[in-house]
């Protein structure tokens, strides 16, 4: 059977043209690389894009009718406060809502009084993956509508097919109760009854994920930022990587890969994650991709390419990289071009197309 160039990345196959998996929210680069309006026409936009490049594989829209143009484009604007104090940004072809995590939790003690699994239902608490849990029946359902009736209990054999779960672990206190109270309380005895539950939650998630007609599972969590580790080796040892290789194995024992996706410098942390079970991992340009590939090998890996570097748009500057990227996809089979810190609205067109197309040049084996 003949694969698919991102099914081979996946499975560290060394496919020899290396695909793309990009974080790609930039509308004007769209209109500068297809000369068709973004905003006026999506959908003849985005057909032609594809047929530029088709590595982006990027979702072509049901109808051509035009998208509104972002208020704070419109006004000349990057950012605004609104009437109620709270700042929203650009992102994409719309504008962010404000950080609402954790704004029903006010002092430690609320929450310590809060139990996941009596909650159960968090459908209306904003913690992204906002849903109800209490009944594991009706969430695989919920989940099984998502793939074709037909496939069954498996994919087709070389599909990409995917489910995807933000709050693996580490998101679900953090987005629960805010940053700021999730870092007074993490160290405190009595957040151990508090961890305990997300996991039940999350056993009932990954036991779903291993009945869904899927060959990959992606789990995100943002356990570090672009310094390095948030929580300390002995916390993300007692809280977290025994969960991921618990959950990781649910969904490797019905025959699933699992590839891991955190934002920030993965260095710390890269050889728990692969050793807990994952496929590789995604990520940003701050983690050292040469050192994984070394150590594990034909592993999943994305995210090395650099928004900065696309945004400075320096000829040499981003052949070096695209050339560095294509030097670690050499070190192994599993390697995916990739801007890790994403391709927003505000990176410059000409850059983006500068790496699109000495990826077509020199992105292959």
């Amino acid at each position: 059977m003949e694969y698919s160039d991102r099914y081979m990345a996946f499975m560290g196959l060394a496919p020899k043209r290396i695909p793309h998996w990009e974080h790609w929210s930039c509308p004007d680069a769209e209109t500068y690389l297809t000369g068709i309006d973004y905003y006026e026409h999506p959908r003849l936009c985005r057909l032609k894009l594809r047929e530029l490049y088709p590595q982006l594989e990027l979702a072509i829209p049901e109808t051509d009718d035009p998208i509104p143009r972002p208020t704070l484009a419109l006004a000349g604007q990057s950012s605004a406060v609104d009437d109620e104090g709270r700042r929203h940004v650009r992102w994409g072809d719309s504008t962010t809502t404000h950080w609402s995590w954790g704004e029903r939790f006010h002092t430690p003690e609320d929450v310590f009084a809060f139990s996941p699994l009596e909650q159960g239902d968090f459908s209306d608490i904003p913690v992204v993956e906002s849903r109800d849990y209490s009944d594991e029946e009706e969430l695989y359902q919920r989940y099984r509508a998502n793939y074709p009736a037909w496939w069954g209990d498996k994919a087709p054999e070389g599909s990409t097919a995917s489910a995807g779960f933000y709050n693996t672990m580490f998101m679900w206190p953090l987005l629960t109760f805010g940053w700021e109270l999730f870092l007074e309380t993490c160290l405190d005895p009595r957040f151990e009854r508090i961890m305990d539950e997300f996991a039940e939650i999350n056993r009932r998630v990954f036991r779903t994920f291993a009945r869904l007609p899927v060959n990959f599972v992606v789990c995100h969590d943002d356990i570090v930022n672009s310094r390095g580790p948030t929580c300390s080796p002995r916390w993300m040892h007692k809280y977290i990587f025994p969960r991921y290789e618990e959950f990781w194995g649910i969904v490797k024992a019905a025959g699933k890969e699992v590839i891991f996706m955190s934002d920030g410098c993965m260095d710390a942390y890269a050889d728990d994650v692969m050793a807990c079970g994952a496929r590789g991992i995604i990520s940003e340009p701050y983690t050292d991709y040469k050192a994984i590939a070394r150590k594990h090998k034909d592993c999943f890996l994305a995210g090395e390419g650099d928004n900065r570097v696309l945004t400075r748009n320096d000829p040499d500057e981003i052949e070096a990289m695209v050339r560095s990227m294509v030097e670690t996809a050499h070190m192994t089979g599993g390697y995916m071009m990739c801007i890790g810190n994403h391709i927003p609205w505000n990176v410059t067109p000409e850059g983006i197309k500068r790496y699109l197309d000495l990826s077509v040049e020199l992105a292959r084996r």
